[in-house]
Formats: C-alpha cells, sequence, structure tokens
C-alpha cells in the first residue's frame, strides 16, 4: 500500500509542482496515474520513491515513511523510471546480477527468476550482449527485468510500456494483473488511455499539481452521466477543471 498525505512541492520559490496532494494506493488493485504533460506526475512519482523530498506531507509505503526509514521503505518497492537510463557498458546479465545485489537476493534463488524474466521479454539470447547495444526497448525491458528480480510487493511504474514491442506490453499488462491478484500494488503513470482504461480498477488525474478524480472508470462515468470513453472524460475534466 501507497499512502500520500497533504504532499506539495515546490521549484523556485513559487512554480508548486504538487499542491497538496493526498492518495490512498490500495492493495490488489492497478492504479492508473494520468494527467497531461507538466501535472505532477513525475514529480510526485519522485517524491514517492525518495529521489525528491517532499516539501510537506507524508509518504508511506507499506506503513514504513520514505523521509524516516528510507531504505527499510525502498526495500517494499520496485520502481520503472520514465527513462531506461543504466550502466551501458555492463552486458545484461552483469546489470541483472548487480540489482541482484543491490536487493539481496539470494544467489541460489536468482538464476531461476533471471530465467523466467528473460523467457517472458524475449530477452535470453541478449543477456550476454552490452547493454549499449540494446534498441530501446530491450533497455526498457532490461530495467523491468532488475526491478521485478526481488519480487517487490509494490510496483511503481513510470510510463512502463515506452519503447515496449506489442507482445512485451502485452506481457507486462498480465504480470501487473497478476501481481494485483496476489493482493499487491500496481501504481503506473502513462499517456496511453486506452490502455489505462482496458487494466486499471482505479485511475487519478492530476493536473497543475491537484488531483482532480480519484476513482473507477464506472465512477466517472457516473459523474458524467454517460458512457463516454476515458479519453473523452479525461479531456473534459482537465479542460473544464
Amino acid at each position: 500500500m501507497i499512502e500520500i498525505s497533504n504532499v506539495s512541492k515546490t521549484f523556485g520559490g513559487k512554480n508548486k509542482a504538487v499542491d497538496n496532494i493526498s492518495l490512498v494506493i490500495p492493495d490488489g488493485e492497478i492504479i492508473g496515474f494520468l494527467g497531461p504533460n507538466g501535472a505532477g506526475k513525475t514529480t510526485t512519482i519522485k517524491m514517492i520513491t525518495g529521489i525528491l523530498n517532499s516539501d510537506s506531507g507524508s509518504i508511506k509505503i507499506n506503513g514504513i515513511d520514505i523521509s524516516e526509514e528510507p531504505i527499510k521503505a525502498k526495500k517494499q518497492f520496485g520502481f520503472v523510471p520514465d527513462s531506461p537510463d543504466m550502466f551501458l557498458r555492463l552486458k545484461g546479465i552483469e546489470y541483472l546480477n548487480f540489482m541482484a545485489d543491490v536487493y539481496e537476493v539470494p544467489s541460489q534463488d536468482r538464476k531461476p527468476k533471471i530465467d523466467n524474466l528473460a523467457e517472458r521479454f524475449s530477452m535470453a539470447e541478449a543477456l550476454f550482449d552490452q547493454i549499449q547495444s540494446y534498441s530501446h526497448g530491450m533497455r526498457q525491458k532490461i530495467v523491468l527485468m532488475g526491478v521485478l528480480l526481488h519480487e517487490p510487493s509494490v510496483w511503481i511504474l513510470d510510463e512502463p510500456m515506452t519503447g515496449l514491442d506489442p507482445k512485451s506490453s502485452f506481457i507486462l499488462k498480465e504480470m501487473m494483473r497478476e501481481h494485483a491478484a496476489k493482493s499487491k500494488t500496481v501504481f503506473f503513470s502513462t499517456h496511453v488511455l486506452e490502455v489505462a482504461e482496458k487494466i486499471c480498477d482505479k485511475v487519478a488525474i492530476i493536473n497543475k499539481g491537484k488531483i482532480l478524480f480519484y476513482g473507477s472508470i464506472e465512477e466517472m462515468r457516473q459523474h458524467f452521466k454517460g458512457d463516454e470513453s476515458l479519453e473523452n472524460m479525461f479531456l473534459e475534466l482537465v479542460e473544464n477543471e
């Protein structure tokens, strides 16, 4: 579970990127985090993951405050950033073993986990190549694999499907649903509203640093008193907030 309570973040003394938001991301659900460019999505995710400190409020991962116990809190989640930056001179297998070291995955457990993920993402033949030779989509897949190796209970994914081929995107969506079915948490941002509409249990919509809506697609349709697509409702909500 992720608990965000009255969190704000200001840049440059006046630009309020996130403005007193509160959200509870429960176990057992896939939550989509939506908003236009510059709405505050990535800033919020960076505060949840401890990359940025909030100016006020608190953020807890499985009950652990990210500010008070950052290492303990960070062991609770796996984070995929919006850009697959990594150690390009490493081979894929070296990167995965490095990530396994970071998250203290026992050596006897690594090979079966790496083999399983490599098979699902069609990366087995590329593991012994340097990451700098990978395409953007392959780099995205190796980042995903590294994040999921320690089987975190909370997944925090920032635009995780960017660059993925259709098969890998489908596999990731399947894995997200499997993870939520185990009463675990998936929180991800996306610009692809069709994806959010199909797989999310709830969506949170942010604009200009404020949460405009948080609930299920059906609750959103009830609010708009119609049977519109998420895309139409999103655009209407953001443009007429």
